[in-house]
């Protein structure tokens, strides 16, 4: 059973809580970063993107960027300022993007249950990557990038989140993006009643922040072993987290251009697509119906439904994303690990179709690939099976930010 605790977040003052928020690291490049965090002080992109502060062009594994972290922290900490709460809660977190709305929980998620499998993942991680977010974690003592969980549907949590919810909030903002924000602060008792009904859940899964997880492991067992006092109750063991149920999410697609027709002339390409697909003309990108594409080549878009049927194959298999790559990317294209060729690229459905014709219009990319999104079911089949998704294969949205509760150890 998993365990979702209460704990004492840290957080903004409510004057400055939209100013201090920010999106999360991994979804901006440094120059995007520095644009957002221009003129504002408070952005805790100062502390998730710090190289922002730094001389431009400087490695962003160099120990000068760790250690602008931790001042760029404290420094906020002392400014805004940051304090901790005097009691350990959990808090309903709402985020509303235009009509959809979802509703979760901050709390605190143990390090043990991610690597018993409690917590279950549908990615692979990085080594570099887990290296970049476990120094980091480990120079602040906080988490302060909340990974993203779901559950099956549970009425009895839904209900009595959505029960709390309709008291006066303590944060209520809209930020620069259009994204509306809500937070509340559960009272000590209605957290201990929370962790009581997730503690009856099969698991958590990790929707997003895969990389968060796995660093929030390796920070649990870097510190235990210097405390002799051990008893795995210590904050060091759990990591920040917001789960919201299954039922409520929205998965955009994750869309694929590609920089090479490995020597083809268009209409070569789409004679060779025509073996396993038909071709034909489409008004726009947006693909409409699982287990079709759409692709856009030589300024025009074409819907490529398969000639062959995908029902036999295993879960993995079957996926929109393994189709494209099994009989597309990999045999015409050349991509036979999209996790390290040079020749492709993938480009969040929150973009839109438009950006994938500006890439193949533009001359960098040669063809792009429109996908129907991911359910967030095949997400939970392929967890409960103890399998890998494909690299790329969803883009959640709205993201959440960071800095507006941190789990501090």
């Amino acid at each position: 059973m998993p365990k979702f605790t209460a704990f004492r977040g840290l957080l903004p003052p409510v004057e400055l809580c939209d100013r201090v928020s920010a999106v999360p690291y991994d979804v901006v490049n440094t120059e995007e970063a520095a644009a957002l965090a221009d003129g504002n002080l408070y952005s805790f992109l100062h502390v998730s993107r710090p190289e922002i502060d730094l001389e431009p062009g400087i490695d962003l594994h160099d120990e000068r960027v760790y250690a602008q972290a931790r001042k760029a922290f404290r420094h906020l900490c002392e400014i805004a300022p940051l304090k901790l709460d005097e009691e350990r809660h959990l808090y309903i977190y709402r985020q509303q993007m235009g009509s959809h709305v979802q509703t979760g929980v901050v709390g605190a998620a143990s390090a043990e249950d991610y690597r018993k499998g409690i917590i279950k993942k549908h990615e692979k991680t990085r080594q570099d990557k887990e290296d970049d977010r476990t120094r980091h974690v480990m120079e602040l003592r906080s988490h302060t990038g909340p990974a993203f969980f779901t559950y099956k549907d549970t009425p009895e949590i839904d209900d009595f989140v959505a029960d709390r919810a309709k008291a006066p909030a303590l944060f209520d903002f809209t930020a620069p993006d259009g994204i509306r924000h809500t937070l509340w602060r559960l009272s000590c008792e209605d957290s201990a009643k929370l962790e009581k009904m997730y503690e009856k859940l099969p698991a958590f899964y990790i929707a997003d922040g895969h990389h968060r997880s796995a660093a929030a492991a390796r920070t649990a067992a870097e510190c235990a072993p210097k405390n002799p006092r051990h008893n795995g109750t210590e904050d060091y063991n759990f990591f920040l987290a917001v789960a919201f149920p299954a039922g409520q999410l929205a998965i955009l697609s994750y869309n694929r251009v590609v920089k090479t027709l490995k020597g083809r002339t268009p209409e070569a390409f789409k004679t060779a697509l025509e073996e396993k697909f038909t071709v034909t003309p489409a008004v726009d990108g947006r693909a409409e119906k699982p287990g079709t594409f759409k692709m856009y080549l030589d300024h025009a878009w074409y819907l490529l439904t398969p000639k062959f049927s995908t029902a036999s194959l295993d879960v993995i298999s079957r996926l929109d994303v393994s189709v494209l790559q099994d009989n597309v990317l990999a045999p015409l294209l050349g991509i036979a690990d999209p996790r390290t060729s040079k020749d492709i690229d993938f480009v969040g459905g929150i973009r839109g179709t438009a950006e994938l014709e500006k890439r193949v219009n533009s001359g960098e990319c040669k063809v792009a690939f429109s996908m129907y999104p991911t359910s967030v079911q095949q997400l939970m089949d392929i967890a409960d099976a103890g399998e890998i998704m494909p690299p790329k294969s969803t883009w959640f949205e709205p993201k959440l930010r960071d800095g507006l509760v941190s789990h501090n150890f």
